[in-house]
């Protein structure tokens, strides 16, 4: 059997690596791991109340529902804003399918609005005009608008002073999508605290990432999360009897483990990511490659660094030969996609949106990556011959 060659500064640079994120953390993942296997207890119980009690404490003054996933951790708190069928809930398209799956689920409709063309988050008066246009359109007459979902995308804050109090005036609940922002904060804020109730996800290449699945619901109001916890698991209040209707979605003993050790490090992991954003910011501001814009106020968490080109498929091509890793988050509005093109509520031109998804391309950005690393893929980007700047005065 041959051995694998030495590594080289050729090797592959993959766009994320849970694996990394695991190894560096082995010793005290493994402990953890033995821990809750020995305990007995293999549902619920003594390691998901300390999860969740630590995350908890983490964001701010809440109280804590871990579940199965992420999009049960949306679905779930839209249920406990007494979200049903029929019910409008606003959302955006430049997401994760998730956040209208989770949507969907319900029965409920939901009505997609455009973005902000700098921070790829829901514009507020884009928001403002979609619940203007419910409010009179016969297509909704009768159904009652009861909630915004805005997302925090690639580790960056929504506008959550205005969409919140716009949402407020008009009567709706505010459920953040939190799936990408562990961690991150506006104007000194935690994000998962501005809204009426928060969901968070656990999947392998979040900043705070289990070894599979998981998701938590957070909010201000125990009534409304003890609801989350009830519906959870088949609407129990006392064991065996269903007070409400609920089903299965219970965050794994195990996940609830490895997240303990991984909460402990998340504050010093996203200092890294945010470091390596720097160096990314440093390295290519003489470029003709947009870099991310952090809007004022913001702590950005960098889930992803996203870069904007018109030439993105040609710059992941050419980044493929250098053997450097890149993903496109995401190819395709949700409005756009088979499953839901021509059946979902669009408010207006979703310029910003289908405008994003033709040139955004999310580089390499994980804690383990190292300085050597991103220094070699930002040489790669800037070698790229769309990344050099037209000459003053040239010809477009």
């Amino acid at each position: 059997m041959s051995k694998r060659p030495p590594s080289t500064s050729h090797d592959d640079i993959p766009q994320a690596s849970p694996k990394a994120a695991y190894l560096a953390h082995k010793t005290e993942i493994e402990a953890a791991l033995l821990r809750a296997a020995e305990s007995g207890w293999y549902i619920l119980g003594r390691e998901v109340e300390d999860f969740e009690r630590e995350f908890a404490r983490y964001i701010g003054d809440v109280s804590a529902a871990s579940v199965g996933n992420g999009t049960d951790a949306i679905e779930l708190a839209l249920r406990a804003c007494d979200v049903s069928r029929g019910d409008v809930v606003f959302t955006v398209s430049h997401t994760a399918v998730a956040t209208v799956s989770a949507i969907d689920r319900i029965g409920a409709v939901p009505v997609l609005v455009d973005t902000d063309p700098a921070t790829f988050t829901m514009d507020p008066e884009a928001l403002a005009v979609a619940i203007a246009e419910v409010k009179r359109s016969p297509e909704f007459a009768g159904a009652r608008a009861k909630a915004v979902v805005p997302v925090h995308l690639y580790g960056h804050a929504a506008a959550m002073s205005e969409i919140v109090e716009l949402a407020h005036r008009s009567g709706l609940r505010v459920v953040e999508d939190c799936a990408q922002a562990h961690g991150g904060s506006l104007d000194g804020r935690r994000l998962g605290t501005w809204g009426d109730i928060a969901a968070f996800s656990f999947y392998p290449t979040k900043n705070l990432a289990a070894l599979g699945d998981g998701g938590i619901v957070v909010g201000p109001d125990e009534k409304m999360i003890r609801r989350v916890r009830a519906m959870r698991q088949y609407g129990w209040e006392d064991r065996y009897i269903s007070a409400t209707r609920g089903f299965n979605s219970r965050l794994d003993v195990l996940q609830a483990a490895v997240l303990r050790v991984r909460l402990a490090k998340l504050d010093a992991e996203n200092a890294r990511r945010r470091a390596i954003a720097q160096r990314y910011d440093e390295a290519l501001a003489d470029t003709a490659v947009q870099r991310p814009v952090v809007a004022a106020g913001v702590h950005h968490v960098y889930h992803q660094y996203v870069v904007r080109t018109a030439g993105r498929d040609e710059l992941k091509r050419h980044l493929e030969r250098e053997h450097v890793g890149t993903a496109v988050h995401y190819p395709e509005p949700i409005h756009l996609q088979p499953a839901y093109r021509g059946s979902i509520a669009v408010a207006g031109q979703l310029a910003n949106t289908e405008r994003a998804a033709r040139e955004i391309l999310s580089l390499p950005i994980y804690p383990q990556l190292t300085d050597e690393q991103v220094g070699r893929i930002a040489a790669a980007v800037r070698a790229w011959k769309g990344a050099r700047r037209p000459a003053v005065g040239a010809r477009a």
